[in-house]
């Protein structure tokens, strides 16, 4: 046992269990590799600006949550607490929306960071696989996105989530709804912090979780009723376009997320089998936020699923998804001529494609055959001094446990015929 622990509020991953993480980061970007999103990767620190201006400076995230240092060159810089700013930032540095077609469509995979009370499905070391669409204004675009997550999730054979949809608004309709709520609001008997907040953004206040906050907001106004004729024709596509997909969401009037560049469509995956921390994954229209950090005017949507969220879903639901072996055949040698002989007939095995795997430290064969067992392994080739006296090696089928002798080079064609 050693003396060190992961940080407070982290988690590693470690077979078996990392196998089933994989096959959720793998079936999330299935559905976007196919439709166009071509993979990025950003640095895992950003200038703490990117973040202060592009998630919002009165977000809980830039607030309260951000991990944030001083280098010792003098830089200060933040570990990124979420994909899409990172994401906007390389496009623009890379000219991408100069060169040719638009929207420039990106995903990515990679661990985010976030200072929070730690609890099951909130840590501050986390997971997420996003998708992000550049430069098109285009309710075709919101729709699918949407499809394209709803499809992910049901490949993975979930069923008990929702999808929550509502529309922000825009630069014309926001303003006039924003001062209609801080009107309700100045009204309200609410803490210092909580009025702090519904000066700079009060569309913050009403995803406040705190119960007394909660039941003075009953009759706040709504954003739907003051959303422009623009924004309402919008909103109506992107609606139509989902439901003649095939793909079932609930109008969520109080849907707001929590950062501040979101427009018009904005979504959340909740999964009901997950508790207080219900939200799998989300996303949204954010219009404005290229020239929040600097860049053109470039209308943008994109979402992030949570991994470790999905995978607490899949828990929930008993959802055992098919992983394959890692290993489908296993050697053991028993003696130093056998070991020679295995080990090059594993390395063939693997050239071939064949998962294999070899007992190594030179156990006998009580011990070597339990490790082929945990293994996993369909075949297991046995051989020693007799047997390669004769020229064969034993191959035992560890399903039916029958066992036969093959020739030493037919080894390689047997195992992939059986296993083709």
């Amino acid at each position: 046992m050693s003396t060190f622990k992961a940080p407070k509020g982290t988690y590693d991953l470690i077979p078996p269990d990392s196998a089933t993480y994989l096959a959720v980061r793998e079936a999330i970007a299935a559905p976007l590799r196919n439709s166009g999103y071509g993979y990025i990767e950003t640095p895992g620190f950003e200038n703490v600006e990117l973040f202060a201006r592009g998630v919002g400076e009165s977000t809980d995230i830039v607030t309260k949550e951000m991990y944030a240092f001083e280098t010792k060159g003098g830089d200060r810089l933040a570990l990124r607490p979420e994909g899409t700013a990172s994401v906007l930032r390389a496009a623009l540095e890379a000219n991408l929306h100069k060169a040719g077609n638009l929207p420039v469509k990106l995903w990515y995979s990679g661990s985010y960071y976030r200072y929070e009370r730690p609890q099951k499905g909130r840590y501050r070391h986390f997971s997420q696989v996003g998708a992000e669409a550049i430069g098109a204004e285009d309710p075709a675009l919101d729709a699918e996105l949407i499809i394209l997550a709803d499809q992910a999730y049901r490949s993975l054979g979930l069923r008990n989530f929702r999808i929550l949809l509502n529309s922000l608004g825009d630069k014309e309709c926001r303003p006039v709804y924003r001062a209609a709520l801080q009107d309700f609001l100045r009204g309200l008997d609410l803490d210092e912090d909580t009025l702090r907040r519904s000066e700079i953004n009060p569309l913050r206040v009403l995803d406040d979780k705190r119960d007394a906050v909660q039941k003075q907001l009953v009759g706040a106004p709504l954003l739907r009723d003051y959303l422009c004729d623009g924004c309402k024709t919008y909103h109506e596509e992107v609606r139509e376009l989902i439901t003649a997909a095939g793909v079932s969401f609930e109008d969520d009037p109080k849907l707001v997320r929590g950062l501040d560049y979101y427009t018009r469509t904005t979504f959340e995956f909740v999964h009901d089998g997950l508790g207080s921390q219900s939200a799998v994954g989300g996303g949204g229209r954010y219009d404005g936020l290229s020239e929040m950090i600097g860049g053109p005017a470039l209308p943008s949507v994109g979402w992030a699923l949570g991994v470790d969220r999905t995978v607490l879903a899949l828990e929930a639901e008993g959802v055992e998804l098919a992983l394959p072996a890692s290993t489908s055949v296993f050697a053991v040698p028993l003696g130093e001529e056998a070991r020679r002989v295995l080990f090059a007939k594993v390395t063939e095995l693997r050239k071939v494609g064949i998962a294999a795997d070899f007992s190594f430290g030179g156990k006998g064969l009580k011990g070597a055959m339990k490790n082929a067992n945990r293994s996993g392994a369909r075949y297991t080739l046995v051989a020693g001094e007799r047997d390669l006296a004769e020229g064969v090696v034993q191959l035992k089928d560890m399903e039916s446990g029958e066992q036969v002798a093959i020739g030493v080079n037919e080894v390689v064609a047997e195992l992939e015929s059986r296993l083709g």
